[in-house]
């Protein structure tokens, strides 16, 4: 019998078990001096059950949503959490079963009924998860935990209780939107999705969602579709988790990561296939870079732009300067990714396994993309990029399209920068330089970095047996620097009696502000937000 391979920081698997919600906040431990400045809520979403009766999820992103938030007020911090009462989850606690399929794990009919009845079941149609786990954003007065499907779910803010399910089919021609949006000063959202039209067209629909309105209403009941860009290919379109926004433009990056409809349809109902079983590769098509105007909403269809084949889940940032469009973001190189990023966060796979995949799969990277917006015949072979600052080159081929190579940020051997934030209030769409993010130790978040996109300078904040989350900017009042402000970020380092704690960093240094330690076990979270 083969020997197993522990992970190196085995402790990471308590990231993945399944905890029980809390009745009421927790008391934190403070170490440390909270700013007086910081009053607020730090909101995150995450898997928090993984299994229901005998019925294992298979995957990390099928664990149901569990909604957490510390709050601080005058130095003093609380814990709370509950779970989404989505109806994936409702349903599979009432059956005590798997009822919906998620994204790695196939639900089947219920084995009580007879086998008429669960040969009937298979040809109700494709029902669609509603398990809200991925993100926390706002839209108007209101606050939407959400996954990548066409289902979100309003909840509240300080109770975490579960208000309603809203089906943006309902409203708009999109089959499912990111959990990524960008979101204006004002209020206002966009997002992008696929949409599946009529005579299966495939497309990609920037949608926009207004702010709160003066009259009260429902700003998604007003949401509507700014402009459609075209499918490089008919029934498969390309897996999409963020895209870019500058103070004109939007920028949709077309990955040969792609869902195959075909698969995805006949097979769905006979074989228990999954959201992950229907992913494909096609690299010969290399990435396309997609650009439309904001105002007027217009694709540009004359900017053909195209690179080797890259994969990506998350923009960092983009924006305009002399005429160019500059766009950074967390990169995977080749088919691997689907393994390495997909396939690999299957909870039942031993380190050993995983290990030999990261260590066949390319370099992950940081990446900046320069596209020209000016465009001349005559200039065909050479490279448009003028600007002093970069080495990503744009050279116009004969047949119209525009290859591009980019310039490297970020490269460390078997390391990723991932899950990047930056000071967004002031820097979306905007020149920047800083970049804040996981360090991903084959897959593992150990580490919080701070990236100089400028210098390509890192500082690093690490701890043993410690598995940071996402960090999350929060500037200071009044500040006038960038990187003038903290990083939020909820820690795990099991084994410890007070085995997780909410991490404040300085955002200059790296260095700890604070900590809030709570008694309780945290599972891994992905993304959220916060709440002033």
């Amino acid at each position: 019998m083969a020997s197993r391979v522990e992970h190196p920081a085995a402790g990471y698997k308590k990231l993945f078990e399944t905890v029980e919600e809390l009745n009421e906040p927790i008391p934190a431990k403070v170490t440390g001096a909270i700013p007086s400045w910081l009053g607020g809520s730090l909101l995150r979403l995450g898997p928090g059950l993984f299994e229901v009766g005998s019925e294992p999820f298979y995957h990390l992103f099928d664990g149901q949503a569990l909604m957490h938030k510390f709050d601080l007020k005058n130095g003093h911090v609380t814990y709370n959490r509950k779970f989404v009462r989505t109806d994936a989850y409702v349903r599979a606690m009432t059956e005590k079963r798997v009822v919906i399929t998620e994204f790695g794990t196939a639900a089947y009919p219920d084995p009580c009924k007879n086998i008429f009845s669960r040969f009937f079941t298979y040809f109700k149609g494709i029902e669609v998860t509603d398990n809200c786990l991925v993100n926390v954003y706002p839209i108007g007065e209101d606050f939407y935990a959400v996954t990548e499907t066409n289902y979100i779910t309003k909840v509240d803010p300080d109770s975490l209780e579960t208000l309603k399910r809203v089906d943006l089919c309902d409203h708009l021609s999109v089959n499912g939107v990111t959990a990524h949006p960008h979101i204006e000063a004002d209020g206002t959202v966009y997002n992008i999705g696929n949409c599946f039209g009529k005579n299966m067209t495939l497309a990609y629909n920037i949608i926009k969602i207004p702010p709160a309105q003066n009259d009260q209403s429902d700003p998604i009941a007003k949401s509507q579709v700014l402009v459609q860009l075209p499918s490089s290919e008919r029934f498969k379109p390309s897996y999409i988790h963020s895209f870019g926004m500058t103070d004109n433009y939007f920028v949709f990056v077309e990955q040969p990561v792609k869902i195959n409809l075909l698969k995805f349809l006949s097979s769905w109902s006979i074989r228990g296939t999954n959201y992950m079983d229907c992913f494909e590769s096609n690299e010969a098509m290399g990435t396309w870079f997609h650009l439309a105007s904001k105002d007027p909403a217009e694709y540009l269809s004359s900017h053909k732009f195209r690179t080797s084949a890259f994969n990506l889940f998350h923009h960092i940032n983009s924006y305009e300067d002399q005429g160019f469009i500059i766009v950074d973001v967390c990169t995977w190189k080749g088919h691997e990714f689907v393994y390495n990023y997909l396939y690999l966060a299957n909870l039942r796979e031993e380190w050993d396994e995983l290990k030999r995949a990261a260590l066949r799969a390319p370099q992950p990277e940081v990446r900046r993309y320069v596209l020209p917006l000016d465009i001349h015949k005559e200039e065909q072979g050479k490279n448009l990029v003028s600007l002093s600052y970069t080495t990503a080159t744009a050279v116009l081929h004969g047949d119209g399209s525009i290859w591009l190579e980019p310039e490297v940020l970020f490269s460390k051997p078997r390391q990723a920068f991932e899950f990047p934030q930056i000071n967004y209030s002031r820097c979306c769409g905007k020149n920047y330089h800083y970049a804040y993010g996981l360090g991903l130790n084959h897959f593992i978040p150990d580490k919080i970095v701070k990236l100089n996109v400028r210098s390509k300078e890192t500082r690093v904040w690490q701890e043993e047996d410690s598995y940071p989350s996402e960090p999350l900017f929060v500037s200071t009042p009044g500040a006038t620097e960038e990187d003038d402000g903290v990083l939020l970020s909820i820690v795990v380092k099991p084994g410890n009696d007070r085995p997780s704690f909410l991490l404040v960093l300085d955002a200059r240094e790296l260095t700890e502000v604070a900590r809030a330690e709570v008694s309780t076990i945290i599972p891994v979270t992905f993304h959220g937000m916060y709440k002033p």
